[in-house]
């Protein structure tokens, strides 16, 4: 079971982004121990959420793979065949009630 490159360093984030979450709990507790006022957050929690948040955008970015084309005349998105099953392809709903009577020429 291998585990992508981007796929550890998403893992990894998310860890981070859990231990400033739990970190900043722990911070506010002890404020309320010893009575001060929250004003923010210590800044090596506001690092680790940096670089957590970092790490889980570029994974999230990696991971998925590569981005496909989604101009029109590309090969890569041409329907080869129709689905084996067309009982949930309906054409006849209530839509058509909306449909504008348009006389439109196509120009070829």
């Amino acid at each position: 079971m291998g585990f992508s490159v981007g796929f550890v360093i998403g893992l990894v984030g998310v860890l981070i982004l859990s231990h400033a979450a739990y970190s900043t709990s722990q911070y506010r507790g002890l404020l309320k121990i010893t009575e001060d006022e929250f004003s923010g957050p210590p800044f090596s929690v506001v690092v680790e959420l940096i670089v957590g948040l970092v790490l889980c955008m570029w994974a999230a970015l990696t991971v998925p793979g590569n981005f496909l084309s989604i101009h029109p005349h590309s090969d890569e998105n041409r329907m080869v065949s129709l689905p084996d099953n067309l009982d949930f392809m309906i054409f006849n709903h209530r839509g058509k009630v909306f449909v504008p009577e348009i006389d439109m020429k196509l120009k070829h």
